[in-house]
């Protein structure tokens, strides 16, 4: 009985944040047409993707921190409905202006506030739900619902913006919160405990705190560091397949929609034989597996002459499916050996530290693509991500992470 409970309680959890991963997806991809058709602007997109970081670069700690002092049912709930209400203020101001670049804006950033609030949440409260062994297997669902809401939600959105209006995309994402909100509602989660000394402690005393919870650990410490380095050399590549595609190789929009589609598509593979098999009975493999595989279909798609575009997209596919086994996998490590007190602000301090080194490292990327070219920083990238692979085996910390 109590193993078809949790199972019960997952997965009523993570089908309403299936709908919301959609929705919000469809919304993000009408957003991003809707300025470049009033704008052409690239720095407007940019600015755009940056406020999409910011609360969480900046706040993820402190955010943490209250994830871990409040009720993370009610933290999850909240932040759902100011993520409805956000879209819903957007329509009602479309309705009588034209909306504004500020206002767009704005509602972008309160959004991003309420992403920075749920996902730490979510991630805390799933091993308070799930069994210990079965966090791998869990981690590879929810990466299942992140791939295969990255192949539906442009297709979705691409409909809709063209037959209605941003407003049908907006709606549509409020019915995702509320949805995902429900599903949270009717589900029994446990509070987790709170240590009585630490209820009069100041908030940055508290971050503090979740900081020195990482530090113990020094496995997961060094994990963290190689996955600041990992966002800093790999997240933006994903911004510069368009231009390889199409710059190097002399493909069309159409070339650069199957290069996206086939990556989308390795990642829900990758999830679902996470999701099945759980990876290596040895995490540390799956990571460092999952680390080599990506280094090395990166760096071949850099060193493919013009007219190895065919390769370039099947290199793309190993790509997607590395990804879960070193996300979610490193996501079951964290959930598995941080005590469930810290766990906000642990996760939110990933995903701060995460959240910096992306921007940075796309903002260096684009500069270093145009003076060497994408393909030499395609291989450049994915020589680094195996060395990176190399120095975590070379850690004695990370070797014996899952001793």
């Amino acid at each position: 009985m109590k193993n078809i409970n949790w199972k019960l309680k997952f997965f009523t959890i993570w089908a309403g944040q299936a709908v919301s991963l959609i929705t919000s997806g469809v919304l993000q991809m009408a957003i991003i047409w809707y300025l470049t058709n009033k704008t052409g602007s690239a720095m407007v997109l940019s600015m755009a993707t940056l406020v999409g970081f910011l609360p969480q670069a900046i706040f993820g700690t402190l955010i943490g921190v209250w994830v871990d002092r409040w009720s993370r049912k009610l933290v999850m709930i909240g932040a759902d409905i100011v993520i409805g209400l956000s879209g819903i203020v957007l329509v009602l101001i479309s309705i009588n202006v034209e909306l504004p670049i500020w206002i767009i804006m704005l509602i972008l950033f309160i959004r991003s506030i309420g992403t920075a609030f749920h996902s730490p949440a979510l991630n805390a409260v799933t091993p308070l739900l799930v069994p210990e062994d079965q966090l791998i297997r869990c981690a590879g669902y929810s990466q299942s619902v992140q791939s295969g809401s990255y192949i539906l939600s442009p297709a979705i959105a691409a409909f809709l913006y063209a037959n209605w209006n941003l407003n049908t995309a907006i709606l549509l994402d409020v019915l995702g919160a509320v949805i995902a909100c429900t599903t949270v509602i009717f589900i029994a989660i446990p509070d987790q405990e709170r240590n009585k000394e630490q209820e009069n402690d100041s908030i940055l005393k508290e971050a503090k705190d979740g900081y020195s919870v990482i530090k113990e650990h020094k496995g997961l410490l060094a994990l963290m560091c190689v996955g600041s380095i990992l966002a800093f050399i790999y997240m933006p590549v994903s911004a510069l397949f368009p231009l390889m595609t199409m710059e190097y190789f002399g493909g069309t929009t159409t070339h650069a929609s199957i290069v996206e589609t086939v990556f989308a598509a390795g990642m829900l593979l990758g999830a679902v034989a996470l999701g099945m098999w759980g990876g290596f009975k040895n995490r540390v493999v799956s990571i460092v597996g999952s680390l080599l595989l990506m280094g090395i279909s990166l760096a071949i798609a850099g060193l493919l002459p013009t007219s190895g575009f065919t390769v370039f997209v099947i290199s793309s596919g190993f790509m997607g499916l590395s990804s879960p086994f070193y996300n979610g996998v490193q996501t079951a490590l964290i959930q598995e050996k941080i005590q469930p007190e810290y766990l906000g602000r642990v996760f939110g301090l990933f995903g701060s530290i995460i959240s910096l080194a992306m921007p940075v490292g796309l903002i260096i990327s684009g500069m270093l693509a145009e003076m060497i070219g994408v393909n030499t920083w395609f291989m450049i990238s994915g020589f680094a991500i195996v060395g990176l692979a190399l120095l975590s085996i070379l850690v004695p910390s990370i070797r014996k992470l899952d001793s």
